[in-house]
């Protein structure tokens, strides 16, 4: 199982979108400021996950999550979030 993420910085207003097998620890190296990418933007918070059953599919969501502008990803959240 493999995990397409959005995550999102308050402090900052930013959200990442990534792919992981191993959610969890993929979080915490984010907040811990080990991605580099990510680090400037600490803390991090989770607003979507989505599972998906092979790598292939996962990196195909997560490539078309980052097409998207920042509107969309919001409409995105709201539409696949679970109440």
């Amino acid at each position: 199982m493999f995990f397409v993420y959005i995550i999102y910085s308050e402090a900052h207003d930013r959200y990442y979108i990534g792919q992981t097998k191993n959610f969890e620890e993929r979080l915490k190296r984010h907040n811990s400021g080990y991605e580099k990418s990510t680090s400037p933007y600490i803390p991090w918070e989770v607003k979507l996950l989505i599972e998906k059953p092979d790598r292939n599919q996962a990196i195909e969501l997560e490539k078309k999550l980052k097409n998207l502008n920042k509107n969309r990803i919001i409409q995105f959240i709201e539409k696949y979030s679970r109440p």
